[in-house]
């Protein structure tokens, strides 16, 4: 990948959750990394409490994990409305809307949820489902709240992006304004994550289909990702309707598809755009290792699967002899053992003023949130664990100021971060 430094990651200072029945270590290891992180689903009973998840010291910040809300099943994504309430996509196919609690609420009943009709039948199986949820940048003159989502069967599906209207008891009006052009067999690797950037453009993530021994036009699926004629493996940027904003980086060029923004990616599913100053920054699954928090730029090549840190399962072979190549973007972090990334935030004016610009990833694999701080000439470095006891789908900040985990599992939850009095 050619441009940058790599930081291989070490743990920081872990916010434990005690009474956590499951930890990396005691993951079987005959399982890939997507197993454990991106695709199989947690089968254990939720036993534990918001007693079990005390209040513990993170120098310099004392937080306190609350439980916002239980009964969530699988968990994908989440965004506010107006009104400080929350909708919540779960990957079987339903939204749930909520109202959190107030601040310092802990040992509060979990919030109600309610179920949101209105969304269509789709393909829910493997890593597919419903999945991310994002609202139209001035969503009160243009109530349109988008998704992602799988369509399709277990042998020929394909990742879509619609809108619906939301009047506050329902989804009408939904529209399909994408869909992958290319289907693809199996349930794995659909990306599916959706970020606005500042000119009220829309960025969607897309996996590269698969691992070995998925194919696609006579070969690995995965080398589509260096294909600018599909849409796997990539980066889009589509305006708000749908079709084809004019300066996206391969418009006009022959042969390349015109919604890709930037290319070379496996499986993103972090995706966040700076509000103070436009960057994007993404992270990224590997494959047995090698997982990526990049800085995306449009038409840049992220190198997958040319160039990588992850190795194939099962026998543990480099994917790639390389690590870096000239003309291909480097990872600003790369994680071995594997974080398995998922949902991503920038953290701005929020009630901890120390974590200002800061950027906090969560992880599948790793049942963790990371804190990321990246330095005026751009180096990156993992200064932060906050540990859960379940896998840990979405991180966002909410509208208080303060973060929101989402943990993926049959009885998931939403968890809210609160600063203790006095806290920098």
């Amino acid at each position: 990948m050619g441009c940058g430094a790599i930081d291989r990651s070490k743990p920081g200072v872990s916010l434990a959750v005690p009474g956590s029945s499951v930890s990396n270590s005691a993951q079987s290891s005959d399982l890939t990394d997507e197993q454990r992180g991106e695709e199989t689903i947690a089968q254990a009973a939720e036993t534990s409490t918001d007693a079990a998840i005390a209040p513990v010291t993170v120098a310099p910040v004392t937080v306190t994990p609350v439980t916002v809300a239980t009964g969530l099943e699988h968990p994908w994504g989440m965004a506010w409305l107006p009104d400080g309430s929350l909708l919540i996509t779960e990957r079987p196919g339903r939204v749930q809307w909520l109202k959190p609690g107030p601040q310092n609420g802990q040992g509060n009943p979990p919030a109600t949820l309610k179920t949101i009709p209105g969304v269509p039948p789709l393909l829910a199986a493997g890593q597919g489902g419903l999945m991310d949820i994002a609202l139209h940048p001035n969503f009160e003159q243009k109530p349109w709240v988008y998704f992602t989502y799988s369509d399709g069967s277990t042998e020929a599906n394909r990742t879509k992006v619609a809108r619906a209207k939301f009047d506050g008891e329902k989804l009408t009006d939904w529209q399909e304004i994408f869909a992958n052009a290319d289907a693809k067999r199996g349930t794995q690797h659909f990306g599916a994550r959706l970020a606005w950037l500042l000119d009220d453009t829309l960025l969607v993530s897309l996996g590269d289909g698969g691992n070995p021994p998925v194919s696609f036009d006579g070969d690995l699926i995965r080398k589509q990702a260096q294909n600018l004629g599909t849409h796997f493996g990539k980066v889009l940027r589509l305006n708000a309707d749908g079709s084809v904003p004019t300066d996206n980086p391969f418009v006009g060029q022959a042969g390349a598809k015109p919604e890709i923004w930037s290319y070379g990616h496996r499986n993103i599913q972090g995706l966040a755009v700076d509000s103070a100053t436009g960057t994007v920054w993404a992270t990224e699954h590997g494959s047995q290792g090698g997982d990526e928090f990049n800085r995306l730029s449009p038409g840049s090549n992220y190198g997958w699967p040319e160039v990588s840190f992850s190795k194939e399962y099962g026998s543990g072979q480099a994917i790639s002899p390389q690590t870096s190549k000239p003309g291909l973007v480097d990872p600003l972090l790369e994680w071995t053992p594997a974080l398995a990334p998922s949902g991503l935030t920038v953290y701005r004016d929020g009630q901890i003023p120390s974590w200002q610009g800061n950027l906090f990833a969560g992880g599948l694999r790793a049942q963790q949130v990371r804190r990321i701080t990246v330095d005026g000439s751009g180096r990156a470095a993992d200064v932060e664990t906050f540990a859960f006891d379940q896998r840990v789908r979405d991180v966002r900040q909410g509208p208080d100021g303060l973060l929101y985990v989402l943990t993926d599992d049959a009885n998931g939850k939403l968890i809210r971060l609160e600063p203790k009095l006095g806290s920098p």
